[in-house]
């Protein structure tokens, strides 16, 4: 009996990656059906026939979803990350499910509003609990192997387009809607909280220190130059990043003249396999690295920012498949290698304690960015220019991986004072 549960707390923290990678799914799908559901949605709701409507409807759940994201940070290093994780899934999936039913554009705007609220709350909570669960050699691996949920979800999400085609968009949304209802009532019984010492302190704490507390964390990070360095860098990659979430089916659709029903699919399966290769490379370079090179998880990063630069030139100006799809593949698998190793790179200048902060704050700031070129390429669309504005978005990730190199000097990789 003790052998299995020695055993069984051996793989555990395997176990939470693999419960967690569901909800990274469901997470990514549900928000993402939208960008390739636009033909069948604009039938029934005439104000979607414009891009820009769609840009603001896209953008309204980023806006909502960054100035969450740093009080989700918050809550999750004060409170039990399970509940968070569950209440969050509830939630979203709910929404989505409601979405099916949603006749007008201001029906559509302010669920997603409320989706932003809702979503905002899981990737800080499970990426803490991920670093928390695994120790040095296997936090960048299990990073990546969570995150190629979120590549799956956006894959996925790709095939809204196909099956309201099939059968219709208020189906699909009450579809997944559902999956993701029960899915939450499986992580009550499975999922459970990091708990140690350190954990211990901070969880359902109601002592008067508390608002103290959460200053004090904030005034830490904000006066932690390596931390400034590490908004910087992930806010400005966040800006193609998003722009191939919401704005490349349709740049596939028009730089090679197919429909949305195939486009979505295609552009979302060709980022997702390669981000889904790209982490787990990424991962496992960066946990063998690190181990000999105390910046190799920086350096790491740095190849993978080093690979969406010249593939996004060619994304914006490729007109043959083979050239497109070759440079959207280049991209996620660059992306990928950043990706894994964002909350491995925090974790060698912030504390555990507030990790979940300082992840919230990074969030809202690579969202920010997304929300900004989401409603810019809204409008770019509209005007004819969308490549060429994929295609500008190389220069500013080479400003963001010259800072990244020369500014981001670890000495440990697990930061513990403060």
């Amino acid at each position: 009996m003790v052998a299995t549960q020695s055993k069984f707390r051996k793989y555990y923290p395997w176990i939470v990656v693999g419960l967690l990678w569901v909800v990274a799914l469901l997470n990514y799908m549900d928000r993402q059906m939208l960008s390739t559901m636009r033909p069948s949605m604009e039938v029934d709701i005439s104000e979607l026939q414009s891009a820009t409507n769609f840009g603001y409807l896209m953008g309204i759940f980023l806006w909502i979803y960054g100035l969450m994201s740093p009080v989700a940070g918050i809550i999750a290093d004060k409170f039990d990350r399970k509940w968070i994780i569950v209440s969050s899934l509830f939630v979203w999936s709910g929404v989505t499910y409601a979405m099916g039913y949603a006749d007008t554009f201001q029906e559509l705007y302010w669920l997603r509003a409320i989706m932003g609220v809702s979503e905002a709350l899981y990737i800080p909570a499970s990426l803490s609990l991920i670093a928390d669960f695994h120790e040095d050699k296997t936090r960048s691996l299990a990073i990546g192997i969570h995150m190629t949920g979120l590549y799956m979800g956006q894959a996925l999400g790709g095939f809204g387009a196909t099956i309201a085609a099939t059968y219709s968009w208020h189906t699909t949304f009450h579809t997944f809607g559902l999956i993701g209802i029960a899915y939450s009532v499986v992580l009550i019984f499975f999922l459970r909280e990091k708990k140690d010492a350190a954990a211990t302190a901070n969880i359902n704490s109601l002592n008067p220190e508390d608002k103290t507390s959460v200053l004090k964390g904030l005034g830490v990070l904000f006066t932690n130059i390596s931390f400034w360095v590490i908004l910087f860098y992930f806010a400005i990659p966040s800006l193609p990043g998003w722009a191939t979430k919401n704005w490349l089916p349709t740049l596939f659709a028009q730089n090679l003249n197919i429909d949305m029903a195939t486009a979505g699919p295609l552009s979302t399966i060709t980022i997702a396999a390669s981000s889904f290769l790209g982490v787990i490379f990424g991962g496992i370079l960066s946990d063998r690295w690190v181990q000999k090179n105390i910046r190799g998880r920086v350096y790491t990063s740095a190849i993978g920012l080093g690979l969406t630069i010249p593939s996004l030139l060619l994304i914006g100006f490729g007109d043959s498949l083979f050239n497109v799809m070759g440079a959207a593949f280049c991209f996620g698998f660059g992306y990928g290698m950043f990706d894994a190793n964002n909350m491995p790179i925090l974790c060698q200048f912030v504390s555990a304690k507030y990790r979940a902060t300082a992840y919230g704050l990074m969030n809202m700031t690579g969202v920010f960015a997304g929300a900004f070129i989401t409603d810019l390429l809204g409008k770019s669309t509209d005007a004819g220019n969308l490549g060429k504005s994929f295609a500008m978005l190389a220069g500013i990730v080479v400003v963001a991986l010259l800072v990244q190199l020369y500014f981001l000097r670890p000495k440990v990789n697990n930061f513990v004072n403060a």
